[in-house]
């Protein structure tokens, strides 16, 4: 019983001491602005941080190889299509503003050229997903877009 007063005691002490404490822990005054929050990292990540295109990617420029084996499809336009005596061959452009030609069959950083009609260029993309059941795709990119018409 000595116990279980003692421990009521306690409470109650605690209690009036906690209580200034507890009142300065409250909101501030309403004509005083709240204090603004600074985000501690403490060697976390930055939960505001997008995680996408972050950290070593295995097809950055550096480790491309030169010419049109280091070109992605999706960096790809096509400017122009010619026709010659063995079929069709396309002009294309990569982000480095450098143009190359390109026949069916020629081998990409992550595909090939399948196929080139009159306005059209025809990828077959390799598809790099793990749940993926295809491993390849059709990537089909078009000289003018229905957005661009003719000029």
């Amino acid at each position: 019983m000595t116990t279980m007063i003692r421990t009521l005691v306690c409470s109650a002490a605690l209690c009036v001491l906690a209580a200034p404490w507890v009142r300065a822990q409250q909101a501030p005054a309403p004509g005083t602005p709240p204090p603004a929050y600074s985000y501690q990292a403490e060697g976390r990540r930055d939960p505001f941080v997008s995680l996408l295109g972050r950290g070593t990617d295995a097809k950055s420029l550096a480790n491309r190889p030169a010419g049109l084996p280091g070109l992605l499809i999706d960096e790809l336009s096509i400017k122009g299509i010619i026709k010659d005596r063995n079929g069709f061959v396309a002009m294309i452009q990569g982000p480095d503003k450098k143009t190359h030609m390109v026949r069916p069959g020629e081998k990409l950083m992550d595909g090939s050229v399948k196929s080139i009609t009159g306005d059209t260029v025809v990828f077959s993309q390799d598809v790099n997903d793990p749940l993926s059941v295809a491993k390849q795709r059709e990537k089909i990119k078009k000289l003018r877009s229905n957005e661009e018409g003719r000029e």
